[in-house]
């Protein structure tokens, strides 16, 4: 196996290198002054599998250099080519909600799949979509970092109450919480819009005494958790962290979020200041088990 990694994500692929014992094909990856891609793979790979480790946090512009690269891999014989994305993206748009929008989830999966062989990422926004195979044509799958949060509570707040966004989040955070051997209760929420939303907090008998922890699978503009923490602190509560799968942390939500808990931490799929936890020995292990 030979791992290529794209722009940004060398020190995630490293470590993965590192701990799958395989070895990595460095990339030339430039832009044209037109602004097109040029690609080039420094190294053989005829005869190979290629694993591309590329997270997808801004897939408007990786894309085309991601396909690009694929395609250097298969020009240069290798056996197989595929994809690694940490995070997945264009996984909320999963249905039409106003005549003539796209539905990105499953165009962006057709495009993958077209130029992938196979997929492997980490808790995607999986909503009316159950499956990753409703929508990909490759074999595509998705690991859960659910142990990983609960490591985190365990060591660092094990008197924690575990809070949920949202009542879609339930079988989630249960997990979470059982893993870590703490109470966890979930939130109402409704969402007006892409900067607003409402919370109605569940009876919290059970945190008394407790700190509180909210998770999420996704933080993007944060208002979901802000909005959290307000209701939680006008209740009587403090929220000691948000614990988070993919940080992507729009339009300055981290000073926000920062401000309003005492720790904001997510893994590394998504390289940021926050990062906590690591997804590596989740996709080592997934590698290791390949057939």
């Amino acid at each position: 196996m030979r791992l290529i990694a794209m722009p940004g994500n060398e020190d995630l692929a490293a470590r993965l290198a590192a701990a799958v014992g395989a070895r990595q094909c460095p990339l030339e990856l430039r832009h044209f002054p037109d602004g097109e891609s040029y690609v080039r793979l420094m190294e053989p790979v005829s005869g190979e599998q290629v694993c591309v480790v590329c997270t997808l946090d801004r897939p408007d512009q990786h894309f085309m250099g991601l396909a690009f690269v694929a395609a250097a891999a298969r020009e240069a014989g290798a056996t197989g080519v595929d994809l690694v994305a940490p995070y997945l993206a264009y996984m909320r748009q999963d249905r039409r909600f106003s005549e003539g929008e796209a539905t990105s989830a499953r165009a962006f999966a057709v495009l993958i799949s077209t130029v992938f062989d196979s997929l492997l990422t980490i808790d995607p926004h999986l909503h009316r979509i159950r499956d990753l195979s409703e929508i990909f044509s490759i074999p595509a799958r998705a690991l859960h970092a659910a142990p990983l949060l609960a490591d985190w509570i365990s060591r660092n707040a094990p008197d924690a109450v575990v809070i949920g966004p949202d009542s879609e989040s339930r079988q989630w955070v249960e997990a979470i919480a059982r893993a870590a051997g703490v109470p966890f209760a979930v939130l109402s929420k409704t969402r007006h819009g892409d900067h607003e939303v409402s919370i109605v907090l569940p009876d919290l008998t059970l945190a008394s005494g407790r700190r509180l922890i909210l998770v999420d699978d996704i933080v993007s503009t944060g208002h979901t958790l802000l909005e959290a923490a307000g209701q939680l602190a006008r209740a009587g509560f403090q929220t000691q962290a948000c614990l988070a799968v993919h940080g992507l942390f729009a339009e300055g939500s981290y000073a926000r979020l920062k401000s309003a808990f005492q720790a904001v931490v997510t893994t590394d799929s998504i390289v940021h200041a926050s990062n906590g936890m690591s997804v590596v020995p989740l996709l080592a292990q997934a590698l290791a088990e390949r057939p």
